[in-house]
């Protein structure tokens, strides 16, 4: 595993972004673990969340695209500092756009996205927090190519639940990529948390241990793939 992939699993855990315990998901799943972007509060935070983004998309997609879109609401910070990280990290000046909940009908920036306008030709990589079902693409997929003749060249979310889709055959992030036609890719996957962290001090402290993975194992029996070690 790459040290930026184990350095973010650890990053994820010191901010309290990545936690473990009992969790009720909006799916009505019961999961022994929670990821909430949210939880990035402070400047510092941000910008080396940026900055793992940011190495995920350059090392998924090179620097081959135009524009990252952030779905509202999480999405729009992480489209931000990603692009502030992209151009600092590899030069390269990305233009960042969102969607707005309700269309903004005054102003000079009215209409039904924040940020730069999506453009003929525009080439575009998606960014999220986390996918479980797959089911914000449905709404925003639409949204972006509807706005203009882009690409989509992928999506990049922080973590890979690793979860059946809604189709219940595959991981939901290979639903998205068969669906609509783009690739698609984590900074880490929930396989890779396990794996650095299964009966691992870190802190003076084990945060997987035996229990815990036999309630994750347990869980991806439910709503995993068989194949997987999800």
């Amino acid at each position: 595993m790459e040290s930026y992939k184990q350095e973010f699993i650890e990053f994820m855990v010191d901010c309290q972004v990545l936690k473990f315990g009992e969790f009720t998901l909006k799916s009505g799943r019961k999961s022994p673990f929670f990821m909430n972007a949210g939880g990035y509060v402070t400047g510092s935070q941000l910008k080396k969340l940026g900055e793992y983004y940011a190495r995920a998309i350059h090392s998924a997609y090179g620097d081959d695209f135009d524009v990252l879109f952030g779905p509202a609401y999480k999405g729009i910070p992480l489209s931000v500092v990603t692009a502030v990280a992209f151009s600092e990290l590899y030069g390269r000046e990305i233009r960042y756009c969102s969607d707005r909940k309700e269309e903004k009908d005054h102003g000079a920036d009215k209409g039904s996205f924040l940020g730069s306008q999506l453009k003929d030709g525009d080439r575009v990589v998606m960014i999220e927090d986390v996918t479980t079902s797959g089911k914000s693409m449905e709404e925003t997929v639409p949204k972006v190519r509807g706005a203009a003749d882009v690409k989509i060249v992928g999506l990049m979310v922080s973590l890979d639940r690793m979860e059946v889709g809604k189709g219940g055959a595959k991981c939901a992030l290979e639903e998205v990529k068969d669906l609509y036609g783009f690739e698609t890719n984590a900074i880490v996957t929930m396989a890779e948390v396990v794996e650095h962290l299964y009966n691992k001090e870190y802190k003076g402290k084990i945060i997987i241990d035996d229990s815990l993975k036999a309630k994750i194992d347990a869980y991806y029996k439910m709503y995993g793939l068989p194949q997987k070690i999800c």
